[in-house]
């Protein structure tokens, strides 16, 4: 049997083969951009110029070989210079790299613990605060030496000083310092074909070489004393305190920087990156770069984002930068001494501008976390970088806390008497102080109507409500709450344990599926037996009310008041026997029998309406009550809706229209009776004119169905409304519908006799509509249209008829 060994060679080929023809350019790209920017981040640091080379290969070959991002590109990070400079003034260079070998030791704990996810938990606010701040110390900074002086201790003193150093004639410094600038502002703005070369390296380039044909007396930077000074790293001598302090401070800084760069990375090319195998790779990467005497170590989106349009495709584009930056340090060095440092110190600048990024700000105003950015930004610049994060942090925390407890308390007195009040919210103790203002201001003795929509309730804020309802109640008033979501204050009322965080939200319930198919619980919340708070054990106790599960005692009042038979509690004093308060036991003579245990009155059935109405009340009620409150005393519907009174059509259902938007009338078949027609019929009448006339409609529709059984009446010749007078008689305006169908001939697209008679009955009605003047006359005028629909139960959907001939068009 032979091998085949071209399936096993392909896969290597093929990557082979990707490399070359993308990772490869790409890594070229990258490396031109990341050694100046390396030499810059290591003057601003305070540190040798070869250990920002030596973070560069080590960020490339170490990070990018384990790391978890396929294109992230590591290395030495703005970011994290003013944290490295402050520690080399402290402790001294080789001290530093000990640090920075500790907080790889850390990063690569944390990385293996997997917690990689918890830094995303830092505000982005916090985040580009920072940069920004970093940003604006750098550059304040290096302006000086751009202008041929030495930067001070600080950014204020740096400010301070800037006006006295302008002032001065540093002639050949600046010179080289505003060609470094003008070169890469230039260079952003000429046609992408000539950008293929990095402006960095363009802008060092252009400065190298005017200084040495010009004969510029500038400074130039020198490498050879870098590399003769290199040597082990030692031990940090001072506070241990400190010490840890800066290796936590230097881990974390460059964990958070390197994961929001990979997430940022993920965004560019699509893709999901793992963030703890990232983490990880960034902890052996600062190991073994402070051992070798290099940088802190860091994701850098300026790298990663040229990788990523330079079209790299594999981490292989990673590796091979870190091993250009290490064959030009090794062929190449004698190079990097011909670079004026006041070039390097205008690319600083340069760099510095661009971390001030306005589109953020942008970003973070439309979430009100601006004054999170200044408040970070501001911090690092005048206090330090520590300092400006932690500030940061905590007005990050107290604006997330506001948010979460940020609550609304209103109450109103209502047009027939009574209070009404809403808290929603998360209440916690925090809000204590505004839900008691607004409970207090409702005078005592007032009958009081209290919604909780609420998704949590810690102790005092029950206490705080309890309390006041207790009060009120000794006082003479009423209150019936009613809780909206879930039953916070009835379960604490109750003794029960509540939940110890936010429940998770609810799937939203299925209002439109019938209700033998929304399972169990809404008949058993029918038939859910009353439930009391402690002390709440008869008419004796002052507003002692009895709470039924599920709704509040207004929503058993107003069912009760539709005739639904559902138990109503009375207020004190209130007339209906002496017995229960809750209207199932006592004299209630005058109201008819009281309801059963399982909701009926009667002897008839009525648990799913109970169930609904109660739910209505729970959800549905709250949201549509401003609408409704809105057109209560006028309506403007714009359609006048016919349709047959079949319970399977639901106007609203397959309209997707709401409150308002229909004047629907129902009747067996969809019939409009024709002006004068017999026998005569004024209620569909009665409603066309006043829709017309008074509403002033802009559409009548008439809407009928498959299946219909008036229409299979009028099919079975009067046989199937045997024994049912008025249907008989009501069926008679349905004739010339009949007669229509049997003068025409099926055309195919129906489903049968009686699918063709439901569809041209529709039509037929839409010429009875014609035979009332006013109708006739408004159509004619072109303010009125007549639309028939028909609706396919089996299939649910609806079709627009057009006459003729009888043909469907799904809509």
């Amino acid at each position: 049997m032979g091998t085949d060994t071209k399936s096993h060679s392909t896969p290597t080929e093929r990557t082979l083969a990707s490399v070359t023809r993308h990772d490869l350019p790409a890594s070229l790209v990258v490396s031109l951009v990341a050694v100046p920017l390396s030499l810059g981040v290591a003057v601003a640091s305070g540190a040798p110029l070869v250990a920002g080379l030596v973070a560069g290969v080590i960020g490339g070959v170490v990070a990018g070989l384990l790391g978890g991002s396929a294109v992230q590109v590591s290395g030495p990070a703005a970011g994290l210079s003013l944290v490295v400079a402050e520690l080399v003034a402290t402790y001294g260079w080789r001290a530093t790299c000990m640090i920075t070998l500790l907080a790889g030791t850390l990063q690569l704990l944390l990385g293996m613990s997997r917690v990689a996810r918890a830094a995303l938990a830092v505000s982005p606010a916090v985040v580009h605060g920072m940069l920004a701040g970093v940003g604006a110390v750098i550059a304040l900074a290096q302006l000086h030496v751009v202008l041929g002086g030495e930067p001070q201790r600080s950014a204020v003193e740096n400010l301070i000083e800037l006006p006295g150093q302008i002032a001065d004639n540093h002639s050949h410094a600046v010179f080289a310092g505003l060609l470094t600038i003008g070169v890469l502002v230039g260079w952003t703005r000429l046609p992408r074909r000539l950008r293929v070369v990095p402006a960095p390296l363009v802008a060092l380039l252009a400065a190298s070489t005017t200084a040495v044909l010009l004969g510029w007396n500038v400074t130039r930077v020198d490498l050879s004393s870098s590399l003769s000074e290199w040597a082990a790293p030692i031990w940090p001598e001072g506070d241990w305190h400190g010490i840890v302090a800066a290796v936590v401070l230097v881990a974390l800084l460059a964990a958070v920087e390197s994961l929001l760069c990979t997430v940022a990375t993920d965004k560019q090319r699509g893709g999901r990156s793992d963030l703890d195998r990232e983490l990880t790779a960034q902890g052996v990467a600062n190991m073994v770069s402070g051992a070798l005497g290099g940088l802190p170590v860091a994701g850098v989106i300026v790298r990663s984002t040229t990788n990523v349009r330079a079209g790299a495709r594999s981490r292989w584009s990673a590796v091979l930068h870190g091993l250009w930056i290490l064959a030009f340090a090794v062929c190449l060095g004698w190079t990097i001494t011909l670079i004026p440092m006041e070039a390097l110190a205008a690319l600083l600048v340069f760099i510095g501008v661009q971390m001030v990024n306005l589109g953020h700000l942008r970003n973070l105003r439309g979430h009100g976390e601006i004054p999170v950015y200044v408040v970070t930004m501001a911090g690092v610049v005048l206090l330090g970088l520590a300092e400006g994060v932690l500030l940061g942090l905590g007005l990050a925390a107290l604006s997330a806390l506001r948010r979460l407890t940020r609550i609304t308390a209103r109450a109103r007195l209502e047009t027939d008497g009574r209070w009404h009040v809403l808290i929603g919210g998360s209440l916690t103790f925090l809000g204590v102080p505004r839900i008691t203002s607004e409970l207090h201001a409702v005078p005592a003795g007032a009958a009081v109507e209290l919604d909780l929509n609420i998704d949590f309730m810690d102790n005092a804020a029950f206490e705080a409500i309890h309390s006041w309802r207790q009060d009120h109640e000794r006082g003479g008033g009423t209150v019936d709450i009613d809780e909206i979501h879930d039953e916070w204050y009835a379960m604490a009322a109750s003794g029960a344990r509540v939940f110890p965080v936010k429940p998770p939200p609810r799937a939203p319930d299925r209002w439109w599926l019938p209700w033998a198919h929304r399972g169990r619980e809404r008949r058993a919340a029918a038939d859910a037996p009353v439930r009391r708070a402690p002390g709440e054990d008869g008419p004796a106790a002052p507003g002692g009310q009895a709470r039924e599960e599920g709704g509040s005692a207004r929503a058993r009042r107003e069912r009760g008041r539709s005739g639904l038979a559902l138990p109503v509690r009375r207020a004190p004093g209130e007339d209906g026997g002496a017995g229960g308060t809750d209207g199932t036991g006592g004299a209630d003579g005058d109201r008819g029998a009281a309801p059963t245990a399982h909701g009926r009155r009667d002897g008839l059935p009525v648990p799913e309406l109970l169930a609904g109405a109660r739910e209505f009340h729970r959800r549905t009620a709250p949201l549509v009550r401003p609408f409704l409150h809105a057109m209560a005393r006028k309506q403007e519907p714009a359609h006048l809706f016919i349709t047959c009174a079949d319970s399977r059509v639901v106007p609203n259902l397959i309209t997707s229209s709401g409150p308002g938007d229909l004047f629907t009338v129902r009747n067996i078949g969809n019939l409009v009776p024709r002006r004068g027609g017999s026998p005569p019929d004024d209620s569909v009448t009665a409603a066309i004119e006043y829709a017309t006339g008074a509403l002033n409609v802009r559409t009548i529709t008439v809407c009928g169905h498959s299946g219909c059984g008036a229409m299979a009446a009028l099919l079975s010749g009067g046989e199937k409304a045997a024994g049912l007078p008025a249907l008989g008689r009501w069926l008679r305006h349905g004739n010339h519908s009949l007669a229509r169908f049997v003068s025409s001939e099926s055309d195919g697209a129906d489903d049968g006799p009686l699918d063709r008679l439901c569809r041209i009955n529709v039509i037929q009605q839409l010429e009875n509509l014609r035979t009332h003047p006013s109708v006739d006359e408004l159509v004619g005028q072109g303010r009125l249209e007549l639309v028939g629909l028909y609706f396919d139960i089996a299939t649910a959907r609806v079709h627009v008829l057009r006459q003729p001939p009888v043909t469907p068009s799904a809509l």
